[in-house]
């Protein structure tokens, strides 16, 4: 005689696995060395966040009567428009006064081409991005120029030249380049692409609402899930599903690396005011380009110290 197997229904609750406010802040002062409390990094992030979702508004509102910016449909199209936005970034940075352009630069960026994502697989969010306008995300890949000088121009103080422990530099790194999605959209990238200017804004949005979830996990106000949910409310158009791998993977990673959610819009601020300050100290003397080649000369380090290097102001 068969005994049927009895099935236990096994209910899982999921914790919260947060480090706490008070380790959290004391890491991100004293580790990544963010010149924030707890409560000015919530505010900063909300700030931005609020920012990004008004001004999409308002770029929708300005481009009502303009045709729906259609995502590239084939692997043919995908590569085609890869290379010519390739092309394009490139030469707006070097006729544009940006940065000063160096061999290396440009195919640095050729080299991170990836294959085609077909529309019955999952894209995840930063692919939706891609496949709307190849350029924009572009700007967020002055990573591997970074990489790059690294290799060619090794900075001459040992201690700026490898990554730095825990991370530390993460605000410098993501920071600067979630900067340059906006900040080439203001220096004229995008003047012929208005569809285009709202993707900036989405992208803002997603670091925004995704940083504050990783704070609300840590704070242990929020499991994972809950966070995930969070948010993909906050993204808009759909791009970030609560379930869809990209969040997921990212509030994972953030469980297990404290500060580097927030560090996108964190590090990015941080940029914004040490323009400010440097354009104050110098006068109309001073450059977009001058300001570029000050921060790649001064490494991959936490913004507050290259604050101090450049200012020469404690921070």
């Amino acid at each position: 005689m068969l005994i049927p197997r009895i099935r236990h229904q096994v209910h899982v609750r999921e914790i919260p696995s947060g480090i706490g406010v008070e380790n959290y802040e004391w890491y991100l002062t004293n580790v990544h060395l963010v010149p924030y409390s707890w409560d000015e990094q919530i505010a900063i992030i909300q700030r931005e966040l609020d920012r990004a979702l008004a001004s999409l508004r308002l770029e929708e509102q300005r481009n009502r009567h303009l045709a729906k910016q259609e995502p590239i449909g084939s692997s043919e199209e995908w590569e085609q428009r890869f290379q010519e936005e390739v092309t394009n970034y490139a030469t707006f940075l070097r006729d544009n006064d940006v940065v000063s352009m160096k061999d290396y630069m440009e195919p640095a960026l050729r080299a991170q081409f990836h294959p085609y994502i077909p529309a019955d697989r999952e894209r995840g969010f930063f692919t939706i991005v891609d496949y709307h306008d190849p350029i924009v995300m572009r700007t967020h890949n002055y990573h591997w120029i970074e990489l790059a000088r690294m290799a060619n121009e090794p900075n001459p103080n040992p201690i700026r030249r490898t990554p730095l422990l825990y991370n530390i530099f993460d605000g410098r790194a993501e920071g600067l380049a979630t900067w340059m999605e906006e900040a080439m959209m203001h220096a004229g990238l995008l003047d012929d692409r208005p569809r285009s200017r709202e993707l900036v804004w989405i992208l803002l949005a997603q670091r925004g609402a995704r940083a504050l979830a990783e704070m609300y996990m840590h704070s242990n106000k929020m499991t994972m899930q809950e966070a995930a949910v969070f948010a993909s409310k906050w993204v808009p158009r759909g791009w970030l599903p609560a379930k869809g791998s990209t969040i997921q993977h990212e509030l994972h990673f953030y469980l297990q690396q404290p500060v580097y959610g927030t560090s996108y819009v964190v590090g990015k601020t941080q940029l914004d005011a040490l323009l400010a300050e440097r354009e104050n100290q110098e006068g109309g003397n001073y450059s977009l380009r001058r300001f570029m080649d000050e921060l790649n000369g001064a490494g991959i380090i936490p913004v507050s110290l290259i604050r101090w290097d450049l200012t020469g102001r404690h921070p």
